[in-house]
């Protein structure tokens, strides 16, 4: 048995307001606490969408009631919060802008309105951007132009990995995450996981495109799960939205990979905490940590786990390590897959 840090997911998607029968603040925060995370970033694009001072107080009533773990929301770009989004800065965790296709009504086109988002969001404060390719490159540059620093989520192709490694080595201020689907997962499970199940944004890419990341590990500033539920019924229709959960099933595979000899203890340490909370400035959780099996052996299965849409695309996946045990702020929240913590008992840290 290990001690670690409470894990940082900066990229989850809640779903509440306005689709809680794929997952809600009380399912996610305690999927989250299954998987060691102890805080986790919500996503904007959301039911409405989190744009505005209602929208946000919205979300934010939901998680004061019901998050079982600590957390901060962003705020979307929009073509139309443009004079209000920087007033609301210093209260969220960061302003994500959709510049590729996506989930939801928040997709970014014009560069124009990058560029005015750029310039009023203030420097201190995070901006991350769902960019991938030829538009991940164009972000890049806009961070250079306003002398700015820029955090990409969900990083994913060869291509993506080797121009940000050249960004860093000219100075650009840019940071990046993984999600562990696009580290374990590649277009050849494909087959096994369904054609609807499968689809996910960015996709997933070639076998070489995921060896590239395990080769540039060091060009990884964080692992991020980009847990995006929908509910089996939806994955399986004529019309699949895109999104995996993640939040149970991320670190297992990541300590997997470190008894395997392609992550140190370290290397995971320092994507799943320590840089997370340093790009993002997030608060030190007084008498946190979590309590880890690194010698448990299972298979990942849907069935017991907490989140509420029922099914995992790393289905019957052989894993080694689990988490036995959580505490937050010195309070057992998680103990041998039973969580703990009440909802409502959360802290919003931002």
């Amino acid at each position: 048995m290990i001690q670690l840090p409470g894990l940082i997911d900066p990229h989850v998607h809640v779903r509440e307001p306005g689709a809680t029968h794929k997952e809600d603040w009380n399912s996610a925060t305690a999927a989250a606490l299954a998987g060691g995370f102890t805080t986790i970033l919500a996503m904007p694009n959301t039911k409405p969408p989190v744009t505005d001072a209602h929208t946000f107080d919205l979300a934010l009533d939901a998680a004061k009631n019901n998050a079982r773990c600590d957390y901060a929301q962003f705020l979307g770009a929009g073509g139309d919060n443009l004079e209000t989004a920087a007033s609301l800065a210093s209260q969220t965790a960061g302003l994500k802008m959709y510049l590729d296709q996506t989930y939801g009504p928040l997709r970014l086109d014009e560069m124009t309105l990058w560029m005015e988002h750029f310039r009023r969001w203030p420097k201190a404060a995070p901006i991350v951007a769902h960019a991938e390719s030829r538009t991940m490159a164009a972000v890049i540059l806009m961070a250079a132009i306003f002398d700015r620093s820029i955090h990409l989520a969900h990083v994913s192709l060869k291509e993506e990995i080797l121009l940000i490694r050249e960004a860093k080595e000219r100075g650009i201020k840019v940071t990046c995450e993984v999600t562990p689907h696009h580290l374990f997962l590649s277009e050849e499970d494909i087959s096994r996981i369904g054609i609807g199940r499968s689809e996910v944004r960015p996709r997933l890419a070639r076998p070489s495109d995921r060896e590239a990341l395990w080769a540039n590990l060091d060009v990884i500033d964080c692992f991020a799960t980009d847990h995006a539920p929908h509910t089996l019924a939806e994955k399986d229709s004529a019309n699949p939205p895109p999104g995996f959960p993640g939040l149970e099933t991320a670190l297992p595979l990541l300590l997997t990979a470190v008894h395997q000899g392609r992550l140190s203890m370290d290397d995971l340490i320092e994507r799943i905490h320590t840089n997370p909370r340093r790009i993002f400035g997030l608060p030190i959780q007084p008498e946190t940590w979590i309590e880890v099996d690194t010698e448990a052996e299972w298979e990942i299965h849907a069935q017991g786990t907490f989140t509420r849409c029922g099914w995992t695309p790393f289905e019957g996946m052989a894993v080694r390590g689990k988490v036995h045990r959580v505490t937050l702020r010195g309070q057992e929240v998680m103990r041998d897959g039973q969580v703990l913590a009440l909802p409502g008992s959360g802290h919003r840290i931002r």
